[in-house]
């Protein structure tokens, strides 16, 4: 959790998951959906350039406009994103990778890499056990 010290002398602070009112939790929770995951690798495939929300609804299947939107304001609020607006009618937004978000992105790669190379194991596993269950 980050304390007032170490914001104070300009330190690094990190978090603590295990302790219950650290930020960290939240942050997680955010980095940790599908949509964030989607997002962010769209991005990184067309980096250093910039996608339209279009282009990134389109790249994205199943993904709603509104979801879409409150992922994409989320991680512009974190900094993982930046967002450039053409003033035209309509508007026309284009969003990027920060270099912050790119960090992101080689995290995410690696999750996304062990979950596509487990999946047949995992679903195994819940065949097996729904079976149990069935069975107990």
């Amino acid at each position: 959790m980050t304390t007032p010290g170490a914001r104070a002398a300009g330190r690094p602070a990190r978090g603590d998951l295990f302790d219950p009112h650290c930020p960290t939790r939240q942050l997680l929770d955010r980095i940790g959906t599908k949509w964030t995951s989607m997002a962010v690798k769209t991005l990184a495939d067309a980096a250093p350039d910039e996608v339209r929300f279009a282009e990134l609804r389109r790249r994205m299947p199943g993904v709603s406009q509104k979801m879409l939107s409150v992922t994409l304001r989320s991680l512009t609020r974190d900094g993982l994103v930046s967002r450039r607006v053409e003033p035209t009618v309509p508007p026309r937004v284009f969003y990027r990778l920060t270099a912050l978000g790119l960090s992101l992105e080689a995290a995410l790669a690696g999750l996304r890499t062990w979950a596509e190379e487990h999946m047949a194991e995992i679903d195994r596993a819940n065949e097996a056990n729904d079976q149990e269950a069935d069975e107990g």
